[in-house]
Order: structure tokens, then sequence, then C-alpha cells
């Protein structure tokens, strides 16, 4: 009877350690949930940042195609070009697609600032020199900003990676996000330094 008698007495106390359990693994799970909104949230902030920038290039976009227009008629391939991609940037709806997008419309750029230097007449005209000049001033501020947001987005990846926050990612659908790079291949290519 003795040896009943304290068999009983050890089930609520397995009882009780069992339910401690339980409830230290869902509160890490519940903290590295929150944890790994609190980082998609932040990355997603960082991005809201670069964003004003990306609205002031999409709105100088058309004008510096319709200057470049004037003067580069058969360039009509490169203009709708920079146009289309203007076009799905502004559409883009998730942080991956826009990053993605607004690359495509960097590289466009790109291909369109080349088409310029090939018309002399079209880089000494006033408006076009004070749109260039707005333009890359609005990709030095994308510059400086990108950094900040790639960094989160590093922070944030690296959350998604590891264990055990892998795990709880995986349960409930956290995807990597994508850096938001440097496309112009000028920008990225080490200057050339000639006595």
């Amino acid at each position: 009877m003795g040896i009943l008698f304290s068999m009983l007495n050890l089930i609520p106390i397995a009882l009780i350690a069992v339910v401690a359990i339980v409830v230290v693994v869902v509160i890490a799970l519940i903290t590295m949930y929150n944890s790994l909104q609190r980082r998609r949230i932040a990355a997603e902030g960082s991005f809201a940042d670069i964003d004003v920038e990306l609205r002031r290039r999409h709105d100088l976009i058309p004008n510096l195609v319709e200057t470049v227009k004037g003067y580069a008629t058969h360039e009509k391939e490169t203009l709708t070009a920079v146009m289309q991609a203007r076009a799905s940037a502004t559409q883009a709806r998730t942080l991956t697609d826009r990053v993605e997008a607004e690359g495509a419309l960097g590289r466009s750029l790109g291909r369109l600032m080349a088409v310029a230097e090939a018309y002399p007449n079209l880089k000494a005209d006033g408006g076009f020199l004070k749109l260039q000049g707005e333009l890359a001033e609005t990709e030095n501020r994308i510059g400086g900003k990108r950094q900040g947001f790639n960094q989160t987005v590093a922070t944030y990846n690296e959350a998604i990676a590891v264990f055990p926050s892998n795990i709880v990612a995986g349960m409930f659908g956290f995807k990597v996000l994508a850096f938001f790079k440097e496309e112009n291949e000028v920008a990225r290519a080490a200057p050339q330094v000639r006595f």
C-alpha cells in the first residue's frame, strides 16, 4: 500500500514537470515568432525609407525620357524599355518584387544615360542637365539608404536561417528577403586612375 501511495504522489510531480516543459516551449516559440516578426517589420520599414526616393526617381523619369526623346528619336527601344521598367517598378507589390523591379529600372536608366552620351546637343541641354543632376542626387540618397536596408535584411535572413528560429520561420512561412543591390555596372566598377 505504501508503494502505491508514493507512486500516486509522483504523478502530480510528473504532471507539473510536463506542464512546465510545455509552457517553456510555448514561451520560446512565441518569443522566436515575435523576434522574427520584429525583424521583418524592421526590414519593411527600412525599405519605406528608400521608397520616398524611389518615388522621386519615378517622377523624374517621364521628364527625362521626354527630354531625350527630343534629341534621340531613333532610340525608341531604349526609351520604351525605361518606361516599361518604371511601370513595373510602380506596380510591384511585394518587397521582393519591388527590389527586383527597381533593379531592372536602374539597369534601364543606365542604358538611357549611355545613349545620352552619344548626343552632344542633349548633353548640353539645360533641362537635361538639371534632370540628370536631380536623378544623380536621388540615386545617391537611394544608395545611402540601401546600406541600412541591406543590413536589416541580413539580420532578418540570418534569423530565419539559424537554429532553432529556422524551425519557427518554417512553421509560420517566413521567407528570405532579397537584398537591394547596385545594378548599375558603371557604379559597381572600380574607378580607373590614369596619369
